[in-house]
């Protein structure tokens, strides 16, 4: 048998090699597997047909999840981000459920056990969330922990400070453990926000546990009103904790200052008996305000009757002004107060005299008037008017105010006084006896310039062709002062002359007035 080479050569043909091994059959539950993997965030899906890039482009971005997401912070993941990588999971699935359809697996056996795989994997990120939940939830306890520390921080800075500076700083840090009881009520914080309370309230109430109770008055008004902004029964105590140390604060600060220059103490009582009435301390409002003027009383017999009498008056009117109708002690207020008005007018003669004997015989004058005006009955009321005369002789000859003039009257000398004057005048002299008088003016006379009683030769009441208006006392021997003033008339100065009386004569007495403005 013959062999054709070239024949052999034409029938004869090796076919070329595949470049990919065939496509495997279609298999929905290597598809499933695929994807179920790929959910697990780490491309696992893609490891098992061999898709290494798409592998690791899936743990690029479960990576910058992780950097995004960790630390956990209270406000979690950003929503946008966790949006974007669930559709990327999502997109994932059904891009290894396409490719794993056709594609063999190549590290696992089978279908079913990559299916079984992949949901025990699931668990990883859902093991994640949970504990990424829990880290969340521990930053966020540490946060309000802060939060809480930052208050307690600004409660202990503010009770360095007088309270009026700190106010601010109280209110802040009051918001702040209201607002943990509030918005996190089961967070570790907020279960420590009724201990802190306690501290806040000793703080802001220091000064009272200092007995600086001037100084605790306002920081105990202000932890009144805590309640209004924070749930009472939150506060449980401490809601009723100042009423007692308010009330023993204002009694305190008023009383120490009641009777003094400082007023004050009117509003500090005032305030005590309208919002704590039925106190122990309101009680002891009347009692201390009837001390109070007894030591007044006490004190018109004292060094400075004036200020005794400026304290009386004061009394009278602060007391009348204290609201103790709602403690039952508006009668008792109202007998103290007359008490005290009653003393002050009885006292003014005390207060005169001791104006007189200093020296201040303007003060003397008003006060000895007002004396004997407001009590037309007392014993010293004749006296008194004596010593207005003798003060306001001393004003214009002060050697007049070197004696207190008594209530004598009379004399063995006759000394006539005449009005040489266009005007109504007073006659007022003091010595050995005191006393006033009044005289018509004198028609054809007129007021002297300054200048010209000054002058040699000058003698009122010597012109024979007038009629003087006169009037004739009886004085006893020795020095007295007269002066003599226009009833009318302003800017017309008051005339004066001191005579020297002795016995076996008879004296003339000349009043006239002089004006400045001549």
């Amino acid at each position: 048998m013959s062999w054709d080479q070239q024949g052999a050569r034409d029938d004869f043909v090796v076919p070329p090699m595949p470049t990919a091994p065939p496509p495997a059959p279609a298999d929905p539950g290597r598809a499933l597997a695929v994807a179920l993997l790929n959910l697990s965030g780490l491309g696992l899906g893609y490891a098992v047909v061999r898709r290494w890039g798409l592998m690791a482009a899936c743990l690029v971005a479960t990576a910058i999840l992780l950097l995004v997401a960790l630390p956990a912070d209270p406000d979690g993941v950003p929503g946008t981000t966790v949006v974007l990588y669930l559709v990327f999971l999502a997109l994932a699935a059904a891009h290894g459920a396409s490719v794993g359809l056709r594609t063999r697996l190549a590290l696992l056996p089978s279908a079913l056990i990559a299916a079984a795989l992949a949901v025990v994997l699931l668990a990883v990120p859902a093991g994640g969330v949970v504990l990424y939940d829990g880290a969340r939830d521990e930053a966020t306890e540490q946060m309000l922990l802060d939060r809480l520390d930052r208050a307690d921080k600004l409660v202990e800075q503010s009770g360095k400070q007088t309270f009026e500076t700190a106010e601010a700083g109280y209110r802040r840090a009051l918001a702040a453990y209201s607002a943990l009881g509030e918005d996190h009520p089961a967070s570790r914080a907020a279960q420590r926000v009724p201990d802190r309370l306690k501290t806040f309230y000793a703080t802001v109430g220091a000064p009272y546990a200092q007995k600086n109770y001037c100084s605790a008055v306002s920081p105990l008004k202000y932890l009144r009103t805590v309640p209004r902004t924070m749930d009472r029964g939150k506060l449980g105590d401490l809601a009723t904790w100042p009423d007692d140390r308010l009330a023993t604060s204002l009694y305190e600060c008023a009383a120490a200052s009641l009777g003094g220059n400082d007023a004050d103490w009117t509003a500090r009582f005032g305030e005590l008996l309208s919002t704590f009435p039925k106190s122990a301390e309101a009680a002891k409002v009347e009692p201390a305000v009837r001390t109070a003027v007894d030591k007044a009383v006490k004190s018109v017999s004292g060094d400075d009757p004036c200020a005794a009498v400026q304290q009386l008056n004061g009394l009278d009117t602060q007391v009348r002004g204290l609201p103790g109708e709602q403690a039952g002690l508006a009668d008792a207020l109202g007998k103290d107060a007359d008490r005290a008005s009653q003393s002050a007018r009885s006292g003014a003669y005390a207060c005169g005299v001791h104006q007189y004997k200093h020296g201040d015989f303007a003060d003397a004058v008003t006060t000895m008037n007002d004396f004997a005006k407001n009590n037309p009955h007392h014993k010293n009321r004749a006296r008194a008017q004596k010593i207005a005369i003798a003060a306001e002789v001393a004003q214009t000859v002060p050697a007049a105010g070197k004696r207190l003039p008594t209530t004598a009257s009379g004399g063995s000398i006759a000394v006539t006084v005449k009005n040489d004057s266009p005007d109504d005048i007073t006659v007022l002299y003091t010595g050995p006896v005191t006393g006033s008088f009044g005289l018509k003016a004198c028609g054809s006379c007129s007021t002297y310039s300054l200048g010209s009683t000054l002058g040699i030769g000058f003698k009122p009441c010597n012109d024979s062709g007038k009629h003087y208006p006169q009037r004739t006392v009886r004085l006893p021997v020795g020095t007295t002062y007269f002066v003599h003033k226009s009833r009318s008339g302003t800017g017309k100065s008051p005339a004066s002359d001191t005579a020297k009386l002795s016995p076996g004569y008879v004296y003339t007495e000349c009043a006239y007035t002089t004006s400045l403005g001549y």
